[in-house]
């Protein structure tokens, strides 16, 4: 049985176990016998910690995965696949009105260049959780943790759990991200889906 180590450029929980829960859905189509290990590494994104626009959550991504290339490189780490999640905020004027959204996303690369990013969908901040973390410079966990009147949420249900009563929490969002950075990296250049 072939041994697949993934390395992701995070020890959060939610974060780590999305990975997890990921791979334990599209493992057979990475490697039909496979078993897929986890390596859960910190590493810095490069980016404020909230970013505020799409370019800056995809390129906080990219920076984690490409990091994580760089230390398997160095030390001659056996990870395979590396996986870079970063969340941000990403602002939309429409009509004259300014929308805030939350969105997270995955970019997973491997040592011979594939690569993809996936998205997990985005939801609206509400506008006093939107001025904190936009217009006063607030980071979003410690303005959900106002927002909500609680502690960590970021390392729990995270704001998409707050803000859809724990219909989805930010590990499915991140789960689905990987899900869909995977597919995006595989089957580019394919004649037909690799997950059918």
């Amino acid at each position: 049985m072939d041994r697949i180590i993934v390395a992701v450029g995070s020890t959060r929980r939610p974060k780590v176990d999305a990975v997890r829960e990921a791979l334990a859905l599209i493992g057979p189509s990475l490697g039909d016998a496979a078993q897929f290990d986890v390596a859960a590494v910190e590493v810095p994104s490069g980016v404020r910690h909230t970013p505020l626009s799409r370019e800056d959550i995809l390129k906080g991504a990219r920076q984690r995965a490409e990091a994580l290339l760089r230390i398997a490189r160095e030390k001659s780490e056996p990870w395979k696949y590396f996986v870079g999640l970063e969340g941000g905020i990403d602002i939309l004027h429409e009509r004259g009105a300014r929308h805030v959204f939350l969105e997270n996303w995955a970019y997973v690369t491997d040592a011979t260049g594939r690569e993809g990013f996936g998205q997990s969908g985005a939801i609206l901040l509400p506008d006093p959780l939107a001025k904190r973390a936009v217009d006063e410079g607030v980071e979003l966990a410690a303005a959900i943790d106002e927002f909500a009147g609680g502690h960590g949420i970021r390392d729990a249900q995270g704001a998409w759990g707050v803000l859809t009563r724990n219909l989805i929490t930010r590990q499915d969002t991140y789960r689905i991200a990987v899900i869909s950075a995977f597919a995006s990296m595989l089957n580019r250049g394919l004649q037909r889906p690799l997950f059918t």
